[in-house]
């Protein structure tokens, strides 16, 4: 029996041709798990890179001449380096994205809630904007928690106005002298029950934040008051008024046709509201109270308690 000798990668000499097709790939199969271990960054650009790639490892033998081994391996590499700068700047932009995305958030929460601008919180939206590391990314957070919730986890903002205050309340003792918008989220949910359509309007009361400056907080329940009682005025009987904020009332509205329909009717509701009288230190005075309003269909509204929300995510579109 004739013995064949092992060569070191333990095959028999006899076999070596038989393997030689295989043995020649190995380049070919570096060059494709570099490419499978590159980021995704996006899916289409690295689906073009990936096939470019295998084109040409395909063409890449062992065997070839070192001369041309060499220039394809300079095109793999080139492959690479092409992903690398389309991805990087990829990344870069939508860095940016996200950073002023985060700014424009933290604007609409301080507004939203009434923080008035402070060293403190423009020094924070100029951070959130800049932040690029992980320890950054959660010093901000941190920072965040603290402007907004100073004594824990369910304390009021920082310099947050009292004004901007939802209330939930289904009572009727609150500046208004009307229900709390907890009845009205139980009145929207007896009509999404009844499958009934009507819109909801939110009036949102100007200038509130000087007439408390000036003359106290007494003065802004009584233009509260004075607005709602405008408002009973001038709407349908069978509209209902609540209390919304210390600075907007909510009305539930039925029997309008279209969306069209109702704004014109509330405009002209709201070019009426020239003059509001209220007791100021005893005496009545005539106090000019910008008005605005926004709709929503209550088709449109998956829940009642999306009432909750409203006030975050909107701002008025008509003044007067």
């Amino acid at each position: 029996m004739k013995l064949g000798l092992r060569n070191p990668r333990g095959k028999n000499d006899s076999s070596e041709e038989d393997d030689r097709p295989y043995g020649e790939r190995y380049l070919t199969l570096l060059a494709e798990g570099a490419a499978l271990n590159v980021p995704v960054i996006d899916s289409a650009r690295y689906g073009q890179f990936r096939a470019r790639v295998a084109a040409l490892s395909l063409q890449l033998p062992d065997r070839l001449p070192d001369e041309d081994k060499s220039a394809l391996v300079r095109s793999i590499i080139k492959e690479f380096e092409g992903y690398r700068e389309a991805t990087e700047d990829e990344v870069r932009k939508r860095l940016a994205a996200w950073r002023a995305l985060t700014g424009a958030i933290f604007a609409e929460i301080v507004h939203t809630l009434g923080i008035r601008s402070t060293p403190r919180s423009l020094s924070l939206a100029k951070e959130l904007q800049e932040a690029g590391t992980a320890e950054e990314i959660e010093n901000c957070h941190e920072q965040m928690k603290a402007l907004l919730h100073p004594a824990g986890p369910d304390s009021a903002p920082a310099g947050a106005t009292n004004l901007k205050v939802a209330d939930f309340s289904t009572a009727n003792d609150n500046a208004a002298g009307l229900r709390g918008g907890g009845s009205a989220i139980e009145h929207l949910r007896r009509i999404k029950q009844t499958e009934g359509g009507g819109f909801v309007a939110i009036f949102r009361l100007g200038a509130l934040s000087m007439i408390q400056q000036r003359f106290g907080p007494e003065t802004v329940q009584d233009c509260l008051m004075a607005v709602s009682a405008f408002l009973t005025e001038n709407l349908r009987g069978n509209d209902v008024i609540y209390h919304w904020s210390d600075s907007s009332l909510l009305a539930i509205l039925q029997g309008r046709a279209t969306e069209q329909i109702l704004c014109a009717e509330l405009e002209h509701i709201a070019l009426k509201n020239n003059e509001t009288t209220v007791v100021v230190a005893g005496r009545p005075t005539m106090l000019r109270i910008p008005l605005t309003f926004e709709v929503f269909s209550i088709e449109k509204l998956q829940s009642a308690d999306d009432l909750q929300v409203l006030a975050l995510l909107t701002r008025p579109r008509r003044n007067r």
